[in-house]
């Protein structure tokens, strides 16, 4: 029996990329990068290295059911984990314990979100199977923590113990000294200069024994809540449990509610081409570009004295720009955004003045 499981979260919405991500189809159900693939299928396919495609589950919102089993027609129905309501992620994490308990209680899982890029999925894989053999034999909180190649303010910081210990005197891990969520510039900067400090990638690995132990010790209320659901997870009533169990369930992330408590959390430094992609501005990194540094997606652009831009608009359109520098360009169901790449984090604030004076139809 493989004892690997992976949970892939994929219930977020994706705003700071509208409007290409809207909430009928986010963006780890798009295929951002022009690759063939999209962001859910290609963290899908990397595990499969690791686990077969029945030890993997995904948990969305309910209202992405379709759009998951149209797009990975591997998983099993019953592992499509369907959240009537956003409830960040130490639910999604407790709802999938439960589930992977029945099937086996000596499990190995992976989390991981949906909507990541891995550039180098040979070290990826190589980093996860050495995580899992840790995990595996300490019970430990395992996380992955991204080398830093720039102050980046947009991402969590991990800090390491200076000293090794038992457990990690002949390996790369480190405990985990302190979590720092997202810092000033200023902050960043000492943070990249020091040495001490990774980014907080939010890929966690753990036994099932380890996680549970944890979710009684620092989550005890939200593990009772889907303990109450022993014997209906897998039947029809699953569906009814858990749209009133996230009534009351608290929303609150597994950063806060676990790791930021608990003594037993490493960290395996690593790098294997790691972006979150959550904005314009990490995808302009990570897009092949032209000569004058332009990213463009779209079958029918034509550029004019323009530089440093990303452009994503439909491949039926022909579209022409003349005269821009360091711009985002996108177009999506008739929906024009323009905008400084400079200015790309008001897109968050924009998208909600947008939901107020226009509708939710433009979400």
């Amino acid at each position: 029996m493989n004892n690997n499981y992976c949970v892939i979260m994929a219930g977020g919405v994706g705003s700071r990329f509208w409007p290409l991500s809207r909430t009928q189809k986010p963006k780890q159900f798009i295929d951002i990068l022009g690759t063939g693939r999209t962001l859910i299928q290609q963290t899908f396919d990397r595990f499969l290295e690791i686990c077969p495609p029945e030890n993997i589950l995904i948990v969305t919102s309910a209202i992405y059911k379709g759009v998951v089993i149209e797009q990975l027609p591997e998983i099993p129905e019953h592992n499509i984990l369907l959240e009537p309501a956003r409830r960040n992620t130490a639910p999604c994490v407790a709802y999938a314990n439960y589930k992977i308990a029945i099937q086996n209680p000596e499990a190995n899982i992976i989390v991981s979100p949906a909507d990541h890029l891995v550039t180098n999925t040979i070290e990826f894989t190589k980093i996860i199977k050495s995580s899992l053999d840790f995990t595996q034999k300490n019970e430990v909180l395992l996380t992955l923590g991204i080398k830093p190649s720039r102050p980046e303010t947009g991402y969590g910081y991990i800090q390491i113990e200076d000293k090794k210990d038992e457990l990690t005197q002949n390996n790369e891990i480190s405990k985990v000294k302190t979590f720092t969520e997202k810092p000033n510039l200023e902050m960043a900067k000492v943070f990249l200069n020091s040495g001490e400090f990774y980014w907080n990638s939010g890929i966690f690995i753990w036994s099932l024994k380890t996680i549970n132990k944890s979710f009684n010790q620092f989550l005890p209320d939200v593990n009772s809540l889907f303990a109450n659901g022993v014997g209906f997870y897998n039947t029809d009533k699953e569906h009814d449990f858990i749209n009133k169990t996230y009534t009351t369930c608290k929303n609150i992330s597994l950063d806060y509610g676990i790791m930021e408590h608990a003594d037993n959390v490493y960290v395996y430094p690593a790098d294997f081409g790691w972006s979150d992609l959550g904005t314009w501005g990490s995808l302009y990194e990570n897009s092949n570009k032209d000569k004058n540094k332009n990213a463009v997606k779209g079958n029918d652009v034509m550029l004019y004295n323009t530089k440093n831009s990303i452009i994503n608009v439909s491949d039926n359109k022909l579209v022409v720009i003349q005269g821009m520098e360091d711009v985002v360009i996108t177009e999506s169901d008739n929906i024009l955004l323009i905008s400084t790449r400079k200015d790309e984090q008001l897109i968050k604030q924009i998208v909600t003045d947008i939901k107020t004076e226009k509708g939710e139809e433009y979400i």
